[in-house]
Formats: structure tokens, sequence, C-alpha cells
């Protein structure tokens, strides 16, 4: 991997990490495009420059995070379900979910179908969807992780799942995606650390490859704090939608490429 591969993963994480996209889909094809051989240590790069994505939530909701004991305990409730699926289906969750293109395309596509249809009957129904965080149950909380557990799958999206979770709850569009901010905390820390302890004991990291690891993690949280700031403000004035469309594009374009041949 060179600087500039790094550089450019970075970006792709803190643009993707928290929007309803799949940062993980984008990071495993951008990879491929960009023809970085599979190592460990790339797959070290991807887990380690999330944790910049990371920093930027706790420097934007730290604060808050630190004062609200109510909204900590669920999140908590919601990271349980996540966390115990990843942990029975970690081996297959690397070893095939990762690995299989078409799997990861197809729940791509999917996903952004669904956004469209539920945003077109939400709009043919005319539902509200203006409640808050503190009016979350504890039983509507695990259920917002039974969802985000779902995007075990590449290509489902972490965020997407939460925020169509919370919608379908009757969250407003605002404090769904913040929601799904925070709660990315547990989720990936968690899996960060389980997929750091996975790795060999004998993998070293040279000089070289700690400068790449420097370079994707800042430039994943400079782009990630933007992407936050600019996310909040544009889902409260769209629609899931334009994500839908999108995905819908994006992976109807890679089933015609070498990227799936």
């Amino acid at each position: 991997m060179q600087i500039w591969q790094a550089f450019i993963l970075g970006i792709v994480e803190g643009l993707t990490e928290f929007l309803p996209v799949s940062s993980t889909f984008h990071l495993i094809f951008a990879s491929q495009f960009l023809q970085i051989a599979n190592t460990d240590f790339l797959k070290f790069f991807e887990v380690f420059i999330q944790s910049g994505a990371i920093l930027a939530v706790l420097f934007l909701y730290g604060k808050e995070l630190w004062t609200d004991r109510s909204l900590v305990k669920k999140l908590i409730l919601s990271f349980i379900p996540t966390a115990i699926i990843g942990f029975l289906l970690h081996s297959i969750i690397k070893n095939f979910f990762f690995e299989t293109n078409w799997l990861m395309l197809t729940a791509f596509v999917t996903v952004g179908i669904i956004f469209i249809l539920y945003e077109l009957q939400l709009k043919k129904n005319k539902n509200k969807i203006d409640k808050e965080i503190k009016d979350l149950s504890w039983s509507q909380s695990m259920l917002i992780g039974i969802g985000q557990a779902m995007a075990v799958i590449p290509g489902v999206s972490r965020s997407g799942a939460v925020i169509l979770t919370m919608m379908a709850m009757g969250q407003s569009r605002k404090e769904a995606a913040k929601y799904s901010f925070l709660l990315a905390l547990p989720t990936i820390c968690s899996a960060a650390l389980l997929d750091i302890l996975k790795l060999e004991s004998n993998t070293s990291i040279s000089s070289q490859e700690i400068i790449l690891l420097l370079v994707g993690f800042f430039s994943a949280f400079i782009v990630a704090l933007i992407v936050l700031r600019w996310f909040i403000s544009f889902i409260q004035k769209n629609t899931l939608i334009n994500f839908g469309i999108y995905r819908v594009i994006l992976g109807l374009i890679l089933i015609q490429s070498f990227l799936v041949i």
C-alpha cells in the first residue's frame, strides 16, 4: 500500500462511515479498485482507520454522552444484540460475508430499493416521524440493536439499518441519525477490538506501515467530522431516497464491472 492509497481509503472511511451507504462495502471495493493486496495489514488498516471516524463522534458528542446517563443506558441496550450476533458469527462474517462479492452487491442494491419503497410509503401514508431519543423505551432500544445486527453483511449499512428502524418507530430523521452516530461508538470499538485479537500474534508493523496508519486515521477523522455536521443538516430536509438511488446505480455499475467477474 502506498501513502496516496492510504489517504484515499481514509477519505472513503470518513465519507461513508456515518452515511447509510455501508462503509465496509465501500472500503472493500475501493481496495479492490486500487488493486491493494488483501493482506493481514490491509485488514488491520481498515479496522484502525475506523477509530479516526469514531474520534469525530467523541469530538462532537462526548460531553452529551458524559452527562446523559439515560442515553448511555439505551445505547448499551441497543449494542447488546449486535455484540451477541457479531461474536457468534465473527468467522462467518470475515471469511464468507467479506469475501463474497455477489452477496455484498445484492445487499447493497436491495437495501437501496428498501429505502426508496419505505420513503414512498411514508409519504403516501403521511406518518409522523417527530419523536425524540428521550422517548425511546428500553424494548425499543433493544429492537434498534436487532436492526443494526442485520448490518453484519457488508452492503447493508449499520447507520442505514439504525436510521430506518428508528424512523419506523416514529423517531425524527435528525434523532435517528444522531443515535446511529452514537451507537457507532460501542459497536465499532468492540468490533475493532475483536478483529485485533483475532489477528496473528506474530504480525509485526513496520515504520512505513505506521505512517500509512496515521495517514488513514487523520484523513478519516477530518472527513468524518465534516460529514457528521453535514449529514444532520441534510437528513432534516431530505429523504433516504437519494441514498437509495445512489445504491442502486452504483451497485448495478459494479455488477457490470471487472470487480465482480
